[in-house]
């Protein structure tokens, strides 16, 4: 507004028009003969002390100072305005009382109106050059019920004297009025932003307390005397019709501290174009910035906005809830931006916890935004709020846009399995990266379990039919978990061919599937979704693998620890037996060499698979021995063709799967 005196009659909102609020300010002001206990009286006191300063410094300029002329001279002002007021009123209860529109009102005291308006506008002239602060006595605001008087007699001067007769003080008054309101909006301003660090403090959330179940009531940023100075300058203003001059001024000054609120929590909105251009890296560090924000927005920053909004506009319900839904409104759009455009960059499956991190956290808020505003029976009773619902609306939207990425980013991981098709086989049949990765990452996906089964209700669409178990229980996430199971399954075992030892490809598929095994009893989300029969199918098939191994690897090297062929008519064939514990020396020196190189991570695997081989081979070893060993001969002879105690064969049975090659010591 202009600071300058000008000929102004107020323009009044089209939603708070001044006769809607006439007889309440009417009411409050308790228009009528002063008594000592009125507001009245302490206004002329109010306005007695700022005319009476005035006229002692006009006279100690001129003339000494006599004391009894001035306490004469201040009883006379006391007298004065007394009376000035009382005409005043009785003025105004007569204009007010009048029942029919065309009856004519009284004659108007235009020079009583002419030197309260003076009185005023000397007061108002004071307060704005800056030279004494305005501070209210308590909370009765002796200043606001004079400027009501000004915007009540201004409003009635309108309502029943428009004529050219009285021009003058239809302009007068709008000036003064004017004045008045120019200097209330800065005082509203000021108001707004005193102590604005500190204030911050009051909704910026501090640090956890050890205490449990404490959940304080987010303080409002003012203190109570502030929001009751601010109570009655809202008031005022809008008494007097300027709606928006008051709105507008406290609108900015919460926008502001909105802006540094969230600014402190680390989040700065950044635009669309911005956010596609961020390198995922960044955008990453992001996304926890924006979760704290809008989850303070959400519990302690509108609530607090709410109370505030209330307090501070408390004249008029309709108006406060509305203004309220406004701030909410500009709160919630602000954190809605950021969520859609990660959506919108490119889509990776690392990005999918990021996603339903914001996921949950829409979701989270959604509850609480429905309390917060109008809901739609409300809504229906006032068609101007209707926009209220759009907002829960869009947030939804935004909340569904997620869960829909969501979806899609989880289902990529079927291509990326199906489209890893490495040639390159694992030394020593180790687990494959593809496992690992697989298995860790649908490990911290069901840590969601909850959240995932959910959006996929909502989102998945199947390409076809799927008679699995899970899908028939309606949980389509459980359906999808248990298909990149069966893909990982099928491309390991395609991996397992590339292992030109039968023996070591075994050894691969039970790695990797001792792997997966292991991920699943530790995850008991994972087992809930997958069911036991699809456990108990894949444990099936590892010991499979298992026995599988075994025949692989000791069938041959156990055929020349049998009977067969050694003796003919019940004598020994002793060129034979020397050709069997050759060939078992052989082979067992080649096994140990290269499957002390082979890889077991799994110890209780490795531990179960050593157990086994010596379970089979050390008893058949110690009985061939012990049957056999006595037609070698004895000394040097019998050590060429016997190398191996069975000790040693426990011994040496226990280098297999570590990793490293090893090679046997040559017995001298």
């Amino acid at each position: 507004m202009e600071k300058s005196e000008r000929r102004l009659i107020p323009q009044k909102s089209n939603s708070f028009s001044f006769s809607s609020h006439r007889n309440k300010l009417q009411r409050t002001l308790s228009l009528g003969f002063i008594n000592p206990n009125s507001n009245e009286k302490k206004t002329a006191e109010f306005l007695k002390n700022h005319i009476k300063e005035g006229h002692k410094n006009k006279k100690s300029e001129n003339e000494p100072n006599n004391k009894n002329a001035d306490n004469a001279e201040e009883a006379n002002h006391i007298l004065k305005f007394a009376t000035l007021l009382q005409e005043i009123d009785l003025f105004l209860a007569t204009v007010n009382d009048l029942e029919q529109p065309a009856e004519p009102p009284p004659e108007l005291p235009e020079p009583v109106i002419s030197k309260f308006l003076d009185m005023v506008e000397k007061v108002i002239t004071k307060y704005c050059s800056g030279d004494e602060p305005w501070v209210p006595e308590d909370d009765d605001h002796p200043l606001l019920a004079t400027i009501n008087r000004v915007a009540i007699i201004n409003s009635e001067i309108i309502k029943h004297y428009s004529n050219s007769k009285y021009t003058r003080i239809i302009d007068r008054s709008g000036s003064i009025l004017h004045r008045c309101m120019v200097f209330l909006e800065d005082e509203f301003h000021l108001l707004l932003l005193e102590d604005h660090n500190a204030n911050l403090c009051c909704i910026i959330p501090p640090p956890p307390k050890e205490t449990e179940g404490n959940s304080e009531k987010p303080s409002l940023p003012y203190t109570s005397k502030i929001v009751e100075r601010l109570r009655g300058i809202a008031d005022s203003m809008i008494s007097a019709g300027y709606v928006t001059e008051c709105c507008q001024a406290f609108a900015t000054a919460r926008h502001n501290a909105f802006r540094s609120i969230i600014s402190s929590l680390g989040y700065e909105r950044s635009s669309i174009d911005d956010i596609l251009r961020m390198p995922w890296e960044a955008l990453e560090g992001q996304i926890p910035m924006w979760i704290k924000s809008c989850q303070h927005t959400i519990k302690e920053v509108i609530p607090c906005e709410r109370e505030l909004v209330e307090k501070v506009f408390s004249c008029n319900s309709k108006f406060s809830s509305d203004f309220f839904q406004n701030l909410a409104r500009e709160a919630i759009i602000y954190h809605l931006t950021f969520p859609e455009a990660v959506v919108m960059t490119t889509q990776s499956i690392e990005k999918l916890f990021k996603v339903l991190d914001m996921y949950e956290t829409l979701k989270e808020s959604e509850l609480l935004i429905d309390s917060l505003l109008l809901s739609e029976g409300e809504a229906d009773d006032d068609p101007s709020l209707s926009y209220n619902l759009d907002l829960k609306s869009e947030v939804k939207s935004t909340r569904l846009y997620l869960g829909e990425a969501a979806v899609a980013i989880f289902c990529d991981l079927e291509r990326s399995i199906k489209d890893d098709s490495s040639r390159s086989a694992m030394p020593g049949g180790a687990v494959h990266p593809l496992t690992r990765y697989v298995m860790n990452y649908l490990k911290l996906v069901c840590e969601y379990k909850n959240t995932m089964e959910h959006i996929f209700k909502e989102h998945y669409k199947p390409a076809h039919h799927n008679d699995d178990a899970a899908d028939d229980n309606n949980n389509p996430f459980a359906a999808e978990l248990t298909k990149l199971m069966d893909l990982l399954n099928e491309n390991i075992e395609e991996k397992s061919r590339l292992y030109k030892d039968v023996s070591l490809s075994y050894i691969f598929l039970m790695n990797n599937g001792g792997y997966m095994g292991q991920k699943i009893k530790g995850s008991e989300e994972i087992s809930m979704l997958l069911g036991a029969s699809w456990a108990r199918k894949r444990f099936s098939e590892l010991r499979q693998y298992h026995k599988n191994y075994q025949r692989e690897t000791w069938t041959k090297i156990l055929a020349c620890l049998k009977d067969d062929g050694l003796t003919v008519k019940g004598i020994v064939q002793k060129t034979v037996l020397k050709e069997r514990f050759k060939s078992f020396n052989s082979m067992f020196e080649d096994i140990h060499r290269t499957q002390s190189a082979w890889v077991v991570s799994d110890e209780q695997l490795k531990s179960e698979l050593k157990i086994s081989v010596s379970a089979v081979l050390v008893p058949a070893y110690r009985s061939f021995t012990g049957r056999f060993e006595q037609h070698l001969g004895s000394g040097r002879h019998r050590e060429k063709y016997i190398r191996f105690s069975p000790e040693d064969i426990e011994k040496y049975i226990e280098d297999l799967f570590e990793g490293t090659p090893m090679s046997m010591p040559r017995r001298r």
